[in-house]
Parts: structure tokens; C-alpha cells; sequence
């Protein structure tokens, strides 16, 4: 449905489905960390204070805003973060590795915007899980929850865990934007359907974050976001009330979540229409052509610029997704954007000249502008995949190409995390001299959302409740400390 259609009240207090018994629950749990942004600041005080500060983990509430950089399909660690330079040809690969701003680090030489921005990160070459297809990896990394169905493809579904967004839009709304989580380039497909995981799941529609597609495109995300010229404010404040009038009629159906949904979007919507601040967020075009241009004039790249802007507008949660495809070159082979990370045969050459410019290019710009503008110090930024790629190269017969390639690989691959206190120049864990197991503690996707939760100021030790009040975790691992230092 075109926004130009959708009005509603944008009162964010009057949620659907909530009566009051919820409300004092929520309220309740509020003074344990939860519910902060929609609480009066007595309360929020209360729930700043919910973790003693002796018992508050490292980066605890050092972040305003999180970015995730989702390089869906499996990023191979080998080719990337953790090379093998000692290693034999089958196991190295095509690739050498450069040396970075870090002594003794080395990436792959097709990163040299990141190898010279090594000092600004922290690598953890020790995650770790044991999923090895692409939905429900997808699913553990955008939810930190194991599918119910492990290695598997099943489309999204009503009773799949929420999104990490929708998880942040239940237990604390932000004041400052309409959404409190953003999927940018999405949504992510596996390798032509959406996978499951970024959306509502058992909490709803009206909780999921706000998915624009190829923000090259203007009419993506600005068509229906600037008021009609025949639509005056006055007209509009007139569709809200008449959406009032319904709104009172419509308490009949509480029982209707779908129903009850389709309020929350209708206000949501509004919020933007009714925002010039929310709209221009979305305005690329306010950007000079030089910065446009450091990021790349690309699906990739645009969408990674588009979350900066969304970070000075104090969106808590953005998540880019660096393809949309997992695997589109099947479709549309040598159109770059189209490429995804799900590298069999042909690897080399797909990351070579496909993923890792591009890759190169919009990263490090990111970090080279959050920093410039002093934003990086309370924006957490973590860049991840489902799982990593095997350590022997050899030709797979199922998938097309003329060379060898990688295999999925969960049992250990590598992610990054900047900003928000996280250390610059470390690495956390190690693989072994193959890249094949971790020789550390590994850690996990779970660990991963609870660190997201912890930098925000939330304890992901506590709970939240689904439409039949059973309580559930708000992140199953834990705060991963050592990227602190």
C-alpha cells in the first residue's frame, strides 16, 4: 500500500492490543530495563538503573543507534577477515593478504580501504553455530534464535521468533522516529523468497522494523513520503480523525490481531507523512555529490549512507542488507548488484570482481563518516553473515561455474564490530591453522543480539511477553566482553 494512503494518529502510547493489565506489566518491567523509551523520566531513571553499575557489563548504554551490516550468503572468512597465508593452495585459496594499520594483522588484499582502517575495529574470528543453510541461518542471525528446524529454507511464517527490530519496538519505542528499526535493501532473499526472520513473527506486523528496498531508486523511498499538494494539513488532520472515529468502533475486534495491525501501520505511516524531519532522512539527494560518491553510487553503498542519515535522526536499530540476493548472479550473472556472498564455484572470481570492491568501498566509508562526524563514539556498527565458507576449495557439481569454490560452513567464520567502546585494532578469538574450528571460545549469534541489546542500554537477560503473556528471553547468549579490551 502506497503511503500517500496511509494516515493514522501517530499516538504511540495506544498500542493494539495492549489493555491496561499489559500496560502496568509493561510498566512494571520497565524498572527492570524495559519499556525505557516510552517511560516518564522517573521511570527511565529506574531503568537505567535496573543493572547496578558494579554488575553492568562493559558497553553497557554506550550506544544511541546500532548498524548491522548483513553480508547475507556467507561471507568466507578465508578470503576476507582470517587468511591462511601459511596455509596450502586448497586451503588459502586465490587471494594473498596485505598487511593492515595493526601489526601482525593481515586481511585479504582486496580489502585496502579496510586493511588501512584496521585500527578503527575489533575482528572476532571465533564465531561459531552449527546451521548450515542459508533461511535458517538467516533466521538465528536477524532473530539470535535457532530456527525450529535447523538447515532448512521454510518461508516466513506467523509463529517465527520477531526480528531484533520488532524485539526493540516492543520492549522500548523510540520518541524520535516513527520506526524503531529499519531494514535497508531488503528485504533479503534466499534466493528469489524472503527469508524468514525479519519481520514480526509471533509479536506482529505492527512490531516489525520498516523495509525499503534499492534506495538508488528515489521513488523507493521518497514517493508518498512528500504530502500531496491537494492534501493540506488541514485535510489530513480531518483523515485522522475520521481514522479516530474508526479507531473506537474498531475496539470490538481486539481479538483481530490482523485487524488490530493494520491501525499501528496507518499510524506509523502518518508519523512520516505528518514529519518533514522524517522524511528528509530519507533524502539522499541532500547529500553532496562527493560524500554520494565515497560510499558508492550502488544498491550497496547508497544503503550504507542511508543509515548514517538515519543515525543523526536517532533510528536505534538500522540494518543494511549489502545484498538483496543471496545468490542473484544465478539470475543475472555479471550485474554486480544483483551478486550475493553464497559463493560455490566460482568464488574467486565473484568476490574479485563483484562483492569485494563494493564491499571495500562502502564499509570503510561508513566507519571513515560516522567518525568524521563524531557519531561513532555512541553508534555500534557489526558486520556479519549466517556462517562462514568451507576450508578446502573444490568444485561443486550441483552449482554452476568453471572453477572451484567454497561450501557453507558454520563451524567457524568471522565477524567485526566498531563504535560504542568496542576496542579499535583487536581481534577476539582465533580459528585454527586451516580455518576450519575455533581455538577459542566461539561465540554465537545469541551472544551477538545480546551484545546489540546490551550497547543500547537493555538487559538481555530479561524478558518480554508474546500475545498469551508467556515470557520470553530477549537474547539467549551474552555480552561478548573481550571485544572491549
Amino acid at each position: 500500500m502506497s503511503l500517500r494512503f496511509l494516515t493514522g494518529s501517530g499516538d504511540r502510547s495506544r498500542r493494539p492490543g495492549l489493555d491496561r493489565r499489559e500496560w502496568l506489566r509493561i510498566g512494571t518491567l520497565a524498572g527492570l530495563g524495559l519499556g525505557a523509551g516510552s517511560l516518564s523520566p522517573q521511570a527511565r531513571r529506574l531503568a537505567a538503573n535496573a543493572i547496578p553499575n558494579s554488575d553492568r557489563p562493559a558497553g553497557f548504554g554506550r550506544a544511541k543507534s546500532v548498524i548491522v551490516l548483513c553480508a547475507s550468503g556467507g561471507q568466507s572468512q578465508l578470503d576476507t577477515w582470517d587468511p591462511k597465508p601459511d596455509a596450502p593452495d586448497s586451503i588459502r585459496g586465490e587471494f594473498a593478504s596485505i598487511a593492515t594499520s595493526v601489526p601482525g594483522l593481515r586481511l585479504c588484499e582486496h580489502m585496502p580501504r579496510l586493511a588501512r582502517l584496521a585500527n578503527q575495529f575489533t575482528i572476532i574470528r571465533s564465531m561459531s553455530h552449527d546451521d548450515l543453510d542459508h533461511g535458517s541461518a538467516l533466521y538465528l542471525s536477524l532473530t539470535g534464535q535457532f530456527h525450529p528446524r535447523k538447515s532448512s529454507n521454510f518461508p516466513p511464517r506467523p509463529e517465527d521468533a520477531p526480528a531484533l527490530g520488532a524485539i526493540l519496538q516492543r520492549i522500548r519505542p523510540t520518541q524520535n522516529f516513527p520506526y524503531s528499526a529499519i531494514h535497508l535493501n531488503g528485504p533479503v532473499l534466499i534466493p528469489d523468497v524472503p527469508s524468514p526472520g525479519q519481520y514480526g513473527g509471533f509479536l506482529g506486523r505492527s512490531y516489525e522494523p520498516l523495509t525499503v528496498g534499492d534506495v538508488t531508486e528515489p521513488s523507493m523511498i521518497l514517493d508518498g513520503l512528500d504530502p500531496l499538494p491537494e492534501l493540506p494539513l488541514v485535510r489530513q488532520s480531518a483523515r485522522t480523525t475520521l481514522l479516530d472515529a474508526f479507531d473506537r468502533t474498531r475496539r470490538q475486534f481486539e481479538g483481530d490481531r490482523s485487524t488490530m495491525a493494520m491501525g499501528e501501520l496507518y499510524r506509523q505511516a502518518h508519523s512520516l507523512l505528518a514529519s518533514p524531519r522524517c522524511r528528509q532522512a530519507f533524502d539522499l539527494s541532500q547529500e553532496p555529490d562527493p560524500v554520494r560518491n565515497r560510499y558508492g553510487r550502488f544498491r550497496s553503498g547508497q544503503a550504507c549512507l542511508l543509515a548514517r542519515r538515519l543515525v543523526e535522526a536517532e533510528v536505534p536499530l538500522i540494518t543494511v542488507f549489502l545484498n538483496q540476493s543471496i545468490r542473484g548472479q544465478d539470475t543475472a550473472s555479471g550485474v554486480t548488484d544483483a551478486y550475493g556472498w553464497d559463493t560455490h564455484n566460482d568464488i574467486f572470481d565473484s568476490m574479485k570482481n563483484h562483492l569485494l570492491p563494493r564491499f571495500d568501498i562502502s564499509f570503510s566509508a561508513l566507519l571513515e563518516d560516522l567518525q568524521q562526524r563524531r557519531l561513532l563514539d555512541s553508534t555500534l556498527v557489526i558486520c556479519l553473515g549466517e556462517f562462514g565458507r568451507a576450508p578446502r576449495v573444490a568444485p561443486e557439481p550441483n552449482f554452476a561455474g568453471s572453477s572451484p569454490g567454497r561450501k557453507h560452513w558454520a563451524a567457524v567464520y568471522s565477524i567485526v564490530m566498531a563504535g560504542a567502546g568496542v576496542g579499535r585494532g583487536q581481534l577476539v578469538g582465533s580459528s585454527d591453522r586451516i580455518g576450519a574450528y575455533p581455538e577459542t571460545t566461539p561465540f554465537s549469534p545469541g551472544d551477538v543480539a545480546a551484545t546489540l541489546f546490551s550497547s543500547l542500554g537493555i538487559n538481555p537477560a530479561n524478558h518480554f511477553s508474546d500475545a498469551t503473556d508467556r515470557p520470553i528471553a530477549i537474547a539467549t547468549g551474552k555480552p561478548i566482553q573481550e571485544i572491549y579490551g
